[in-house]
């Protein structure tokens, strides 16, 4: 099991989504730390707080963008090298072209959110783009 440190965050709004989300890292992420986030505001937060080694995001949120978030996370000093994958239920071709920009691993829809998707960026070492 991870230590207490390594932590994956999520950040999503919606309570639904989150709900399934949970459902998936819980049932699928045996060994995985998760914290969730409800808006940017909180993210930014938790990753003044806590030790984040990973950032799975959505693209609405009630406070930004998480297309917008990501160049802010890449022009960070301590979190420019936070790997991300966004998950958004409308990725549009300014979403991707942001994205490759910053430290976006990949793009998914809600629906790729499965468990071994999830271990699979997880171990990932390099950009998908």
């Amino acid at each position: 099991m991870n230590t207490d440190a390594e932590r994956c965050l999520i950040v999503e709004d919606t309570e639904t989504d989150r709900a399934m989300m949970r459902r998936v890292v819980t049932r699928q992420c045996e060994g995985q730390n998760f914290i969730f986030a409800k808006s940017l505001r909180e993210a930014r937060e938790i990753l003044k707080t806590r030790a984040i080694f990973f950032v799975f995001l959505d693209n609405t949120l009630p406070d930004g963008r998480g297309a917008d978030f990501v160049a802010e996370l890449a022009a960070h000093p301590e979190w420019k090298r936070l790997p991300v994958v966004i998950v958004s239920d409308w990725p549009s071709p300014f979403l991707y072209a942001k994205a490759k920009a910053c430290n976006v691993l990949e793009i998914w829809t809600k629906n790729d959110f499965k468990g071994p998707e999830i271990l699979r960026v997880l171990g990932a070492k390099s950009r998908a783009f």
